[in-house]
């Protein structure tokens, strides 16, 4: 996880000032790793660094502090009393609209103790623009180095009914997907959806097939067969990372059965998924969705293992 710049500014718009509090560094066990944060305000706060006691006094002394930048370590058995037994090192920073005015769209730099950029960051830095690499959050020589978070998997979700709308409440908090919600109309959305979801109404949602990354992930579930079946013509037309169809074993040999008759061979139909999720969970519309969560945050390798398993 990088620098959440654009959660940053979210909290900075609606909250004014707000302290950033990230692990910068970590000495044997600990709750979170290097890089993860959380933001604070004077009333309340969203992320977390982990380790219960740890994020409660460190909220607490953000919530206090007054110098723009301070770093700070801590013992978290001796001097909180956690199991963990290792040690952090805290960054917190204050940020208000001005300060982040300075903040660079790709890669966060600053001093955690004053002084000129020594070479060994200069040098890490002229790596990763000239490279394409980007670091692992970290401090070199008293700068912390942190890449602004970028999501890096593309999931488009098919429908806004039950099973959709529960889709994106358990999907959207998740930092590394760019969720793109595609259904017919504006009424078949909620008042207000996740910032980080782009909902996207279309009177003939198909047409947008072409639109998607060929390496996005999809999820078909709408109002209606006919769609979801024309939707997956056109996904086996274009291509994806994974496609997922929200159905019984009924509806997918039907669907074989025309997509076959569309032209597709079985092994292109056989690289769409269905049914999506877990069916030992049960068909209410939360349990689909933590169930379809599961099979999209497993490694590939155990999806296909999986997928031979059931064959």
């Amino acid at each position: 996880m990088g620098f959440d710049l654009e959660a940053l500014r979210e909290a900075v718009k609606t909250h004014g000032q707000v302290v950033r509090v990230v692990i910068a560094g970590i000495k044997g066990s600990s709750p979170r790793e290097v890089g993860a944060a959380m933001l604070v305000w004077k009333d309340g706060q969203s992320g977390t660094i982990g380790g219960g006691t740890l994020e409660f006094q460190a909220a607490g002394a953000a919530r206090a502090q007054t110098q723009a930048s301070r770093l700070t370590h801590h013992a978290l058995g001796p001097e909180m009393g956690q199991c963990c037994g290792g040690a952090v090192s805290l960054l917190s920073e204050v940020y208000d609209r001005a300060a982040l005015e300075t903040l660079d769209e790709t890669l966060i730099v600053r001093a955690t103790s004053g002084g000129e950029m020594p070479l060994s960051v200069k040098r890490l830095l002229a790596t990763a623009r000239g490279q394409g690499i980007t670091p692992e959050p970290q401090i070199v020589d008293g700068w912390m180095i942190e890449p602004v978070h970028k999501p890096t998997r593309h999931l488009w979700i098919w429908g806004a009914g039950h099973v959709g709308r529960a889709l994106v409440d358990v999907l959207s908090p998740l930092p590394d997907l760019a969720i793109t919600w595609i259904d017919t109309g504006p009424d078949r959305f909620p008042t207000t959806a996740p910032k980080s979801v782009t909902v996207v109404p279309a009177v003939k949602p198909a047409e947008l097939v072409r639109h998607a990354p060929t390496d996005a992930e999809h999820l078909v579930l709408t109002y209606s067969h006919n769609l979801d079946l024309e939707l997956c013509n056109r996904l086996l037309l274009h291509d994806f990372r994974f496609a997922g169809l929200i159905g019984s074993a009924t509806k997918w040999a039907r669907f074989r059965s025309r997509l076959a008759a569309l032209g597709h061979s079985p092994e292109r139909i056989s690289r769409i998924t269905c049914p999506i999720g877990d069916p030992n969970l049960g068909k209410h519309p939360q349990l689909i969705a933590v169930g379809v969560a599961a099979q999209l945050l497993r490694p590939a390798w155990q999806n296909e293992l999986k997928k031979d398993l059931s064959a």
